[in-house]
């Protein structure tokens, strides 16, 4: 494997701390919400670290910032490196913006290399990844990809009343417009990398400083409403109650069964029923669901039992139910000759060998994926926890994982400028 793009990692780690510093340290809580002042604010950093840099800036119609390092190629593609900058309120120092600055360290290596690069190299900062204002994730990415619907968003609000049309039109962004017309960013992507912390446990638990990623996962998400007979606590019998909060738990309960005989994860995450009083039975249940897997035919499977477990749990107490899709993504591999690529790189740097891990939650790299070869890799996470100020990771896996970043896109760059990456992983 090439090594010949290394990336001055303490510089890395530094950008991220400066960036800390302005939500007031590591573990202050990140204060980037996306189409926010604080936002925009860390945008401007960002430019700031870019104008250092011989790369054309600009900003796509959905909000993404693309800064273009001109390789030797003429012909039009590019590899795009990069995730998101905007965070989860009082979130961590690492989510998300350990891919961006990690990202500015691959241009900056090879904007000060004796050659251009093989080939253009774009970074992004994808617009309003967490969705954590107005709940849909993956807004800029999704726009890029051809999968945003503006009627599905326009008329989402935040806690203030604030509709997402709106908020993106304080920043300068026609949602009709970015539906349509970012789709172009990705004419000529010859590939996609992205690092980001695990945001779980499955390297701390292992010893795993690194690893490149299989993929994400596919989730569905669904409301399920059960209707049964509010009634009396005190005079009804209990043989003839109509009770939706007894169903629902018993079709929770058998939920968790299907994840771990699928080797998925399933998530009932509320449940709120009325009259919802201490003397009351439940006439009303509202279930949420969340399930996930790698495996687009064992999500479908999963799916089945599911609807299984809760009708047989709402005939059982005499309730009707409805279930309701709000949400699903279907899983992204990761291209087979990147992830390759990416686990020697972990290996190289110090990180160790070990079989690429799924990643349970989305990323970017999730719509892009779908449309470009793609691969991401994870340092870990300790504590394996994320959206959380205490997030962190211990700085032996921020330098394997980021010279491993740098590995991987170095060893890629040559065999995409020879045309022989869908080669490789056809062999």
């Amino acid at each position: 494997m090439s090594d010949a793009l290394t990336i001055d990692v303490a510089r890395v780690i530094a950008d991220l701390d400066e960036l800390a510093a302005a939500s007031g340290g590591r573990f202050a809580g990140a204060k980037r919400l996306a189409w926010s002042k604080d936002w925009r604010t860390a945008r401007a950093w960002l430019r700031g670290k870019l104008a250092e840099l011989p790369v054309d800036v600009q900003e796509d119609a959905a909000g993404n910032l693309w800064a273009t390092l001109e390789g030797a190629n003429d012909d039009g593609g590019f590899v795009i490196v990069g995730s998101h900058i905007d965070a989860v309120p009082n979130g961590g120092w690492l989510d998300g913006v350990l891919g961006v600055t990690a990202a500015l360290g691959v241009l900056r290596a090879l904007a000060a290399a004796d050659t251009p690069a093989a080939v253009t190299v774009k970074l992004v900062d994808w617009a309003d990844e967490e969705g954590a204002r107005f709940g849909r994730s993956l807004v800029g990415s999704s726009a890029v990809a051809g999968t945003l619907d503006p009627d599905d968003v326009r008329d989402l609000r935040d806690a203030g009343g604030v509709r997402l049309e709106d908020a993106l039109a304080e920043n300068g962004i026609d949602l009709a417009a970015a539906a349509t017309n970012a789709r172009a960013q990705l004419d000529g992507a010859l590939a996609y990398f992205e690092l980001h912390i695990e945001q779980g446990p499955v390297l701390l638990d292992t010893g795993r400083l690194a690893s490149a990623v299989a993929g994400t996962v596919g989730d569905e998400r669904y409301l399920i409403d059960f209707t049964g007979q509010a009634a009396h606590a005190g005079s009804t019998p209990m043989h003839l109650r109509r009770d939706t909060l007894a169903a629902a738990a018993i079709a929770a309960l058998e939920i968790r069964e299907v994840g771990i005989r699928h080797g998925g994860v399933t998530t009932v995450g509320s449940m709120r029923s009325t009259p919802g009083v201490i003397t009351a039975v439940a006439g009303t249940t509202e279930m949420m669901l969340d399930m996930r897997h790698l495996d687009a035919e064992v999500l479908a499977a999963m799916l089945a039992d599911c609807k299984t477990a809760i009708a047989a749990a709402a005939a059982e107490f005499d309730c009707q139910v409805s279930i309701n899709r709000v949400f699903g993504a279907t899983p992204t591999p990761f291209h087979p000759t990147l992830v390759q690529l990416a686990r020697e790189a972990v290996a190289a740097a110090g990180g160790g060998d070990g079989e690429p891990i799924p990643s349970g939650p989305l990323h970017d790299a999730t719509e892009v994926g779908r449309l470009v070869p793609s691969v991401m890799l994870f340092a870990q996470s300790d504590p394996p926890l994320s959206h959380t100020e205490i997030e962190d990771s211990p700085d032996d896996a921020l330098r394997v994982a980021i010279e491993a970043y740098g590995r991987t896109v170095g060893a890629a760059l040559p065999l995409i400028a020879a045309g022989d990456l869908d080669k490789k992983a056809k062999a």
